[in-house]
């Protein structure tokens, strides 16, 4: 007798030992924090930190932490470092908090493979493009996705969530689904992570990023795009998400008594030398971009002026969230 419950007792404990390391190895990752890899930080020249998206939230004085940028910068890092340990994911949700100035037109987030192609691109203003070009070319430049009818770049905030499964993208705008377009890439599509991924603009163009920016995340599930504003940015009647908050709080607490306080005029940006380590390596890659093979840029470059020249009517999205 006393045998056997001992051998239940081994067995029980197996199994529970095999379900904690299912639910340890199942569980998902992280995002990958864009803003962090490559190293954003107020101490940038034209870079300074004011509020987020929410001015306050229940339970909390502080408010949300944002980006403020006011001058081209130079912000790149190799894609290895977004991903070190795996490849760029097949299925995945891209996804940002922006307040864009009203009317620019630029590309928020650029990634590139080894010969300066670009590959994925997520476009912010009128009309914006998802481009995604796997290593065969497709879809073409012609067949890009374009979310007809949307302005991300109305000089208010916006959350930014794009879904990528199989064929297609959606979009997800102020936690509302707005269209599912067809993303005619070849079967095993692969984005490159041997180039590099530039921030606020694409190589060789002349739009920047304007405006202030509080998340920018890549997460390998693509249903993360549908719960963006439950996980990781909801609205001010709820406090953020324990691990955004903890880091917001590490934030402020390095800036001791010059955390933010809900202001219309932000401070004016820190004037600091400039340092860019990644310089010479960014120069290659331009040199490499002029010489590839960009297709379509051409008419990328005319399908902007057209947005620009066409005065689309802002029918969508919606005002939102920022509290008083």
């Amino acid at each position: 007798m006393e045998h056997l419950i001992r051998t239940r007792s081994r067995r029980r404990i197996s199994l529970f030992v095999f379900i904690l390391l299912h639910v340890t190895t199942t569980q998902a990752a992280d995002p990958i924090d864009v803003l962090r890899v490559l190293e954003l930080s107020e101490n940038m020249e034209g870079v300074s930190l004011e509020a987020g998206l929410c001015t306050s939230r229940r339970g909390m004085e502080e408010t949300d932490l944002a980006y403020k940028i006011d001058k081209k910068i130079q912000l790149s890092a190799p894609t290895k470092q977004l991903f070190p340990d795996s490849q760029f994911p097949e299925a995945f949700s891209l996804m940002a908090t922006v307040r864009a100035t009203k009317g620019s037109q630029f590309f928020l987030l650029s990634v590139y493979d080894d010969q300066g192609v670009q590959q994925l691109g997520l476009e912010v203003g009128r009309s914006p493009v998802f481009l995604y070009e796997d290593q065969r070319g497709q879809p073409p430049p012609e067949m890009y996705p374009i979310f007809k009818k949307i302005n991300l770049a109305d000089g208010k905030w916006h959350r930014i969530a794009y879904s990528v499964q199989g064929k297609s993208v959606t979009l997800y705008l102020d936690c509302q689904k707005v269209e599912t377009l067809d993303l005619l890439r070849g079967d095993n599509a692969v984005v490159s992570t041997e180039g590099v991924t530039v921030f606020g603009t694409r190589l060789l163009d002349e739009g920047v990023f304007e405006g202030v920016i509080q998340q920018l995340l890549i997460d390998e599930d693509a249903q993360a795009a549908a719960d963006y504003c439950v996980n990781y940015i909801p609205d001010c009647d709820s406090a953020l998400p324990h691990n955004i908050q903890a880091l917001d709080l590490q934030e402020k607490s390095r800036l001791g008594s010059d955390a933010l306080m809900p202001s219309a005029e932000p401070d004016e940006p820190k004037e600091v030398s400039k340092k860019n380590r990644k310089g010479k390596k960014n120069k290659k890659k331009r040199d490499k971009g002029s010489k590839g093979k960009r297709k379509g840029k051409g008419k990328k470059g005319s399908r902007k002026k057209k947005h620009q020249e066409e005065g689309l009517e802002d029918s969508y999205p919606p005002s939102v969230h920022s509290s008083a």
